[in-house]
């Protein structure tokens, strides 16, 4: 279960209504909106592993993250997972379910501590009369979380496991970071088991096309990389 932050207001610790406003839904509120919603907001805290919500769960309300990841993932009857989406504070959670009213089409897991402000799915609507604005804001971030799931599914249904990790790999951006997830949450993300990621991380470094050493990598041969991850689609 969560815990209950007593106040996130503490000396030198920035406002409820300030870390609202740093969650692009919100960024436009007025001081006095926000201030209104922040006074409503319930506080919670979660531990790496915890989950906010549980798919099939009914929808309660809305959740933003202002601390830490979550990873929304769906689990088959076998307990095989896939991860949907990581999502970094600050940030919306289950915007799109609010709207529905149907229950969370899939679970939201903390990756790492994580602290989330809880907006109950009736004040929030009555915001969204209020403020019609926050509705708008609302399409666009729905429009967001639909791309975000057509290439996940893009990802997962075309080319072999191997171009997807090279690919992924590539959209961590820079040639050299820290893995932003463990070899199980990469593997999730990619529609496979750990072992195969593993595997291929060690194969393509071998290859001189990375260098790894734990969580850090090292991308050694860009062009390389993105040619094993070019895919007909």
């Amino acid at each position: 279960m969560p815990t209950l932050i007593r106040s996130i207001d503490g000396p030198g610790q920035p406002s409820r209504a300030t870390l609202l406003r740093r969650i692009p839904l919100f960024a436009e509120l007025n001081d006095s909106d926000l201030a209104a919603l922040a006074q409503r907001a319930v506080e919670k805290k979660y531990q790496a592993g915890e989950q906010l919500f549980y798919e099939g769960e009914p929808c309660r309300g809305l959740f933003l993250l202002i601390d830490g990841a979550v990873k929304i993932s769906k689990t088959s009857s076998s307990g095989r997972e896939v991860m949907l989406a990581m999502i970094p504070a600050p940030s919306g959670v289950a915007e799109v379910t609010v709207f529905d009213g149907d229950p969370y089409p899939a679970s939201a897991i903390a990756t790492q501590s994580a602290a989330a402000l809880f907006i109950d799915a009736r004040e929030f609507f009555q915001l969204c009369h209020s403020n019609p604005a926050i509705a708008l804001t609302s399409l666009k971030v729905v429009g967001r979380r639909l791309r975000q799931l057509v290439a996940t599914i893009e990802r997962i249904s075309f080319g072999s496991i191997r171009q997807r990790l090279a690919a992924q790999i590539l959209e961590f951006g820079t040639d050299q970071f820290t893995l932003p997830m463990t070899h199980q949450e990469l593997a999730s993300r990619l529609g496979t088991v750990r072992e195969v990621v593993t595997r291929n991380l060690g194969r393509f470094q071998a290859e001189k096309l990375i260098e790894v050493s734990g969580r850090e990598v090292r991308i050694l041969d860009r062009d390389g990389l993105q040619r094993e991850a070019e895919t007909e689609l």
